[in-house]
């Protein structure tokens, strides 16, 4: 890639199609190495192109409980393979600091470690990220959301009627506030309050209006 963060992106598909992807979109990778090459500054991602997870992390072993572990599980394990990625100058590599380099590489690396559900965060609606972040829930948001703005719910409910099937999600126990998050297809149609007095009794009130 140029420094100005241009690239061949026929070249980058045709390398794409020959050797799987290097990394998803937000794993954690490892600039394992630099190498000055010419006019190139060259950096091995994850140990290179012979990088990436080695055949042993796929074997399993099982212990008397029948469960297994994976060789490595407990290791730094890195994306799916290892690849090259080379700054290309016009002329002699310029002398600079760490912080330009790394601007000139954040087209396609992010430096700015994050976690995944902040990354997940920046690709939704802004209505669904503002709402999560308020931890509220309301219709449009998939099962994923819900999770995010309310956690796992208490109990969950599915409900076949004329042909359609439904699935509640109920936050909350009596005595106290309860919500019903309603899906169709695993999007939210309704979302409902209720308090329930002791001994379970639940008293429904107006519908939430989003």
């Amino acid at each position: 890639m140029r420094p100005n963060g241009q690239y061949d992106f026929n070249q980058w598909s045709e390398a794409m199609t020959k050797f799987g992807p290097a990394a998803r979109v937000g794993d954690l990778v490892q600039i394992t190495a630099i190498r000055f090459e010419g006019k190139k500054l060259v950096f091995d991602i994850n140990y290179g192109m012979n990088g990436g997870r080695k055949w042993w992390h796929r074997i399993q072993v099982g212990g008397a409980a029948g469960r297994g572990t994976s060789l490595g599980a407990t290791q730094n394990t890195h994306a799916p393979g290892g690849t090259k990625l080379a700054l290309v100058f016009p002329e002699a590599i310029p002398v600079k600091s760490a912080a330009d380099f790394k601007a000139m590489l954040k087209p396609v690396l992010d430096f700015e470690r994050r976690s995944a559900t902040e990354l997940f965060l920046d690709t939704i609606d802004a209505k669904f990220r503002e709402a999560i972040e308020r931890k509220e829930v309301i219709e449009g948001m998939d099962k994923e959301m819900v999770l995010l703005a309310k956690g796992r719910p208490v109990k969950k409910v599915r409900d076949f009627k004329d042909g359609v099937e439904t699935e509640d999600w109920i936050y909350g126990e009596p005595p106290g506030e309860i919500v019903f998050v309603t899906f169709l297809n695993g999007d939210v149609i309704g979302v409902k309050e209720s308090h329930a007095a002791i001994g379970g009794w639940v008293k429904e009130t107006q519908q939430i209006e989003r």
